[in-house]
């Protein structure tokens, strides 16, 4: 089994620190706009898998260097030569990296300090949470290069914000700024620049005091109860919550309420 800090050497595009909580916090550094090569691409999914394998790493902030890009999308300087196959796989490819983050059971910040634009918005809405700096800027521009959100656009922005505002985001290309954002429901929080990563930890530091069976059951149940029928969400809610009633954690955590003290959580 690999461990995340194993991979320091071998990554090119992504910083790894690991603090001393447990926090990952993955800063992506592909100068100059932090566009998303395929290599990129490939080392966000082989640290991903790393974490989901990591017991060290209990959960992840994603950002960026600087206040002007987080990530302003794809490579397109390659698309030309992409038949139609092509850009089918080169879609597939891409959405299985960000499925990667949405698949860990472990909670992921992304701390957006700049453009995140197409695959950026993209790599941002693969994460669980999303605090923005004021300076962040959120837009799926593909239209205007006679193409669609690709790598997981279509589906997470409707999610997230539903139909009718995904639609007229994606069918205009236009920009939204972090309150924007924040008003539809795009992103969690807006803070200013110099307290974005503070924000980011902090938030964290609370989610780690808690149960980590409890996050990762929430979600899991979260993000396929989406696309289930009301009874087969529930039911897999049940199940779930089945799960959670045999552990360790769940009996010092009802054991702390009932002693009215603070529970210590061991993810066993």
């Amino acid at each position: 089994i690999m461990a995340l800090l194993d991979l320091k050497d071998s990554i090119k595009f992504i910083i790894i620190e690991v603090e001393e909580n447990g926090t990952a916090v993955l800063t992506l550094n592909r100068p100059k706009a932090n566009a998303l090569s395929t290599e990129m691409l490939g080392e966000i999914k082989t640290v991903f898998e790393a974490i989901a394998e990591d017991d060290t790493v209990k959960g992840v902030i994603v950002t960026a260097p600087g206040e002007k890009f987080f990530v302003a999308g794809a490579d397109i300087n390659g698309f030309l030569a992409l038949d139609g196959m092509q850009g089918r796989a080169a879609s597939k490819f891409a959405q299985s990296c960000f499925q990667a983050i949405e698949d860990l059971e472990k909670p992921v910040i992304a701390a957006v300090n700049g453009y995140a634009l197409g695959g950026g918005n993209e790599i941002a809405m693969a994460c669980d949470i999303r605090i923005a700096s004021t300076k962040a800027i959120f837009g799926q521009p593909e239209v205007n290069l006679g193409i669609m959100p690709c790598f997981g656009g279509t589906q997470r922005l409707t999610r997230l914000v539903g139909a009718g505002i995904a639609k007229e985001l994606m069918f205009t290309a236009r920009n939204v700024t972090a309150e924007e954002a924040y008003r539809i429901g795009l992103v969690n929080k807006v803070v200013e620049p110099a307290e974005l990563l503070d924000a980011a930890k902090e938030m964290m530091n609370v989610i780690l005091t808690k149960s980590p069976l409890g996050v990762a059951a929430c979600k899991v149940a979260a993000n396929k109860g989406g696309d289930l029928s009301i009874a087969d969400g529930l039911n897999l809610e049940a199940d779930l919550n089945g799960l959670l009633f045999s552990t360790a954690d769940k009996n010092e955590g009802v054991g702390a309420f009932i002693e009215k003290r603070a529970a210590k959580f061991t993810g066993k």
